[in-house]
């Protein structure tokens, strides 16, 4: 029974310091870092000279491919931004309406750069405003996707960011009707750019140029993510918010905000498929180049009084005949991380590993499983949090023999616990006589000492598993269960210091100790009361403050997760208890317990 206790003890400190030295020490360490290097580079470009060309995305940007074209850059930021309202109306513009988002495209630049996603609110209220994913570059937090061409000047004056598009066919985007930009430039050359969108996040940008300058030109296509300003992430090492892409033998490339700001420039090998983009915890901006032709992926930061961060790419070289025409396509995910959608995507468009868009962690082969199956029961019982509920007990079953095992080797544990007190009292000032007595006593007996701590090793992946699902899948996202739970993925709002609402003030986050922790916490320490008090003082005491210690730390972790904890909790109780009495072994629950209010006897003077 000590080795367990040992094990539990390490197992449940071990967590502790973890979450400690994450929430005190590397968040705190990480804002300071991002904060010093936003005022570095701000007072760099209030000491700059006049007149010189700042490091941002209004002045050239050499081509990823290290040639001599450019990805060309965008109208300077200085002046002060317009609200979103504005911005938008400041331009002529072709609307975009879908059964999932709203927004419309920009004839400057043909960008996508306003898009609202219908089925999303920032808050759970009703009349919370929707999502705002992209914003013009002239408003607050820029977010936009825009295409392109480079080349030398026999092709002329080339589509860019500043370039005033026709709408030559179509009114309105919708999936069943795209629409077509048009424009002819000073060398004869016109291009026409297609845009479709299906029913869910993924546009098609195809690309047409239709050469009528009397020779052949020399063309290059490049796509960028941008946005400026450093936006507000969740902070948390277990999941990635940042810039991210899938290209080239390199692969998965996750870059934080931080990352990129310190490397300025980060430029993988040449691929001829995959996808890069920016991604928030649930939504997430993605381009997809035409697979099959090479282009030179890149990540970047730039800081000219406000940061911008961007994912752009360069393709090779076409050259395009007097008289003929070339077609290049890009596909643009912008939308919510929706597991079926993204999954979708990647299957039917063959978008290599478009699955590691969703941060599904170390213990994928875990998390994945595990949301389909609370995903499945979702649809079965209609609400997400009976699904954890029922997703709890499916683990319990398929752990059901393992769990007994153990739970009867700790219960024979009990039986023979006056002998291990005899060995060792008989050879107190001999441990190795002591513990080959005890290996004896194991071996006669068949009890495995260790036995008792698989239910905890196989709680813990699938604990982080769990976590994963309710934090980073949007599924999740604004989920009720019953009561005062409205989200699962968010800490349960009330709080035992006032009451739980019934006293009129708010409390600070720390004191946030609601009803499922206050629930957890209980079962907890009624689990723990199972067995026996430690005999160290130590440990002791250990065992007594544990339920409390993490009360108060999963108070902050999502309401399912808690929900999650307490349930299994019960069930552990329950199926510890059953198998005890089937053993004849005592249940210490109800002693420990009457122990708890008897009053200890003072020590002899």
């Amino acid at each position: 029974m000590d080795n367990n206790r040992n094990f539990l003890i390490t197992i449940a400190l071990s967590v502790l310091i973890l979450t400690l030295w994450q929430v005190f020490y590397m968040n705190p360490r990480i804002e300071a870092q991002r904060e010093t290097a936003q005022i570095e580079e701000r007072q760099a470009a209030e000491t700059a000279p006049a007149g010189t060309a700042s490091s941002g995305e209004n002045s050239d940007i050499p081509a990823p491919s290290g040639g001599d074209g450019a990805v060309p850059g965008t109208a300077s930021q200085s002046a002060a931004p317009l609200d979103r309202a504005a911005a938008v109306a400041g331009s002529e513009r072709v609307k975009i309406d879908t059964p999932r988002i709203s927004g419309s495209i920009n004839l400057a630049g043909a960008r996508l750069d306003d898009l609202l996603l219908k089925d999303y609110r920032v808050t759970v209220k009703k009349d919370s405003p929707n999502i705002q994913l992209l914003n013009p570059s002239t408003g607050p937090d820029g977010y936009y996707v825009e295409t392109g061409y480079v080349g030398g000047e026999a092709a002329g004056t080339l589509p860019g960011p500043s370039t005033e598009w026709t709408l030559a066919e179509g009114e309105t985007l919708t999936p069943s009707s795209p629409v077509t930009l048009s424009y002819t430039n000073d060398k004869g050359l016109t291009f026409k750019r297609t845009f479709s969108v299906d029913e869910n996040y993924m546009f098609t940008v195809s690309d047409t140029v239709e050469n009528a300058s009397g020779a052949a030109v020399a063309l290059r296509n490049y796509g960028r993510t941008t946005r400026i300003g450093t936006p507000k992430t969740s902070g948390i090492y277990i999941l990635h918010e940042g810039l991210i892409g899938v290209t080239g033998e390199e692969g998965l490339q996750e870059i934080d905000y931080s990352d990129v700001e310190e490397e300025k420039r980060i430029t993988p090998a040449k691929s001829s498929d995959g996808w890069l983009g920016i991604t928030d915890k649930y939504w997430a901006v993605t381009m997809v180049p035409q697979n099959g032709r090479e282009f030179q992926p890149r990540y970047t930061y730039s800081g000219d009084g406000k940061p911008r961060y961007q994912a752009d790419y360069l393709t090779d070289e076409i050259t395009v005949a007097d008289g003929a025409s070339a077609t290049s396509e890009l596909m643009v995910f912008a939308g919510a991380k929706e597991v079926n959608v993204v999954d979708a995507y990647e299957e039917d468009r063959g978008i290599r590993q478009f699955e590691l868009l969703i941060d599904w962690g170390w213990f994928y082969f875990i998390t994945k499983p595990m949301f389909y199956l609370i995903d499945w029961l979702f649809k079965l019982l209609g609400n997400f949090g009976v699904a954890i509920l029922a997703t709890t007990v499916v683990v319990k079953l398929i752990f059901f023999p393992l769990a007994n095992k153990s739970y009867k080797s700790m219960a024979n544990m009990k039986k023979v616990q006056p002998a291990m007190m005899e060995i060792r009292e008989k050879y107190a000032d001999d441990k190795m006589k002591q513990q080959q007595a005890m290996m004896e006593l194991y071996k006669k007996e068949k009890i495995n000492p260790i036995a008792g701590c698989w239910p905890i090793l196989i709680q813990i992946p699938v604990f982080f598993a769990l976590y994963k699902v309710l934090y980073v899948t949007i599924e999740m996202r604004h989920a009720p269960f019953f009561g005062w739970i409205q989200d699962l993925s968010a800490p349960d709002p009330t709080s035992v210091f006032n009451l739980f609402g019934l006293l009129p003030y708010d409390v600070p986050a720390f004191l946030l100790i609601g009803v499922w922790p206050l629930i957890m916490g209980i079962t907890m320490f009624l689990q723990m009361r199972m067995n026996p008090t430690p005999p160290d003082p130590t440990q002791a005491m250990i065992f007594n403050w544990m339920p409390v210690i993490f009360t108060f730390m999963l108070a902050t972790f999502p309401a399912g997760l808690v929900i999650y904890w307490a349930w299994n909790n019960f069930l552990s109780i329950v199926q510890q208890g059953v198998i005890m009495k089937r053993q004849g072994a005592k249940i210490e629950l109800w002693d420990n317990l009457a122990g708890l209010f008897k009053k200890k006897p003072k020590p002899a003077e």
